[in-house]
């Protein structure tokens, strides 16, 4: 998997802890993992159920300045356990349902939501997130919200911070910025511009992401 900009948009978007323990689900290449790894000082672990695109998220880590607390773990997040809860939870999720799958094995369970479905996650944040403290956050296809809160909701997960991505100002928003937590009511909502119209990066953008881009 490519590097993308909504794994980039969560990494910077993120509220993260700056120390304790982060966990990022469905780490692919270890690009979110690194981002939060890059922000603080919390210890950082990466789950991914591909094994080849683990030993990849495996050797960007050990090639990284931040390989002595950055850990990647081949699991299904399902038997994956923790001594210790996390602060946060990361998570680009799949989101392709029904008929819409992308061609090739490892897109298919990179990118469809049979390989991570939203409630399987949901259930994983309430068993592995410090209670009551603990954050899901994750970044979403408009379209999949309402299935996603609706996955999350029986877990005692509520949105407590969200941002609408919009790619230029004449077009409607594609993809949504989503922190979760036991609260039950939205603290923050804003909007995310991406481009201009010439198709130039916004101030927003380059201001929430100039500490990743070269």
């Amino acid at each position: 998997m490519k590097v993308g900009t909504d794994g980039v948009l969560l990494g910077a978007w993120a509220l993260l802890p700056p120390t304790g323990r982060i966990l990022d689900v469905g780490t692919g290449t270890g690009l979110i993992a690194l981002m939060a790894a890059q922000r603080t000082s919390a210890e950082v672990v990466g789950v991914e159920i591909d094994p080849d695109a683990a030993q990849q998220a495996r050797e960007n880590v050990e090639a990284s300045p931040w390989a002595g607390r950055c850990t990647i773990v081949c699991s299904d997040i399902k038997s994956f356990e923790s001594a210790e809860r996390f602060d946060t939870i990361l998570s680009n999720p799949p989101y392709y349902g029904g008929t819409l799958l992308p061609s090739g094995a490892q897109r298919v369970q990179a990118r469809h939501t049979s390989s991570l479905p939203f409630d399987l996650l949901a259930r994983a944040a309430q068993r592995l997130l410090k209670p009551d403290v603990g954050t899901l956050q994750v970044v979403l296809p408009v379209c999949e919200e309402d299935a996603f809160l609706t996955a999350c909701a029986p877990c005692g997960l509520f949105p407590s911070r969200r941002t609408q991505v919009v790619t230029r100002r004449s077009k409607p928003p594609r993809r949504v910025l989503l922190s979760l937590s036991t609260k039950s009511s939205y603290t923050q909502e804003d909007e995310l511009l991406l481009s201009e119209e010439d198709g130039s990066r916004s101030e927003a953008y380059k201001t929430l992401t100039k500490s990743f881009y070269l």
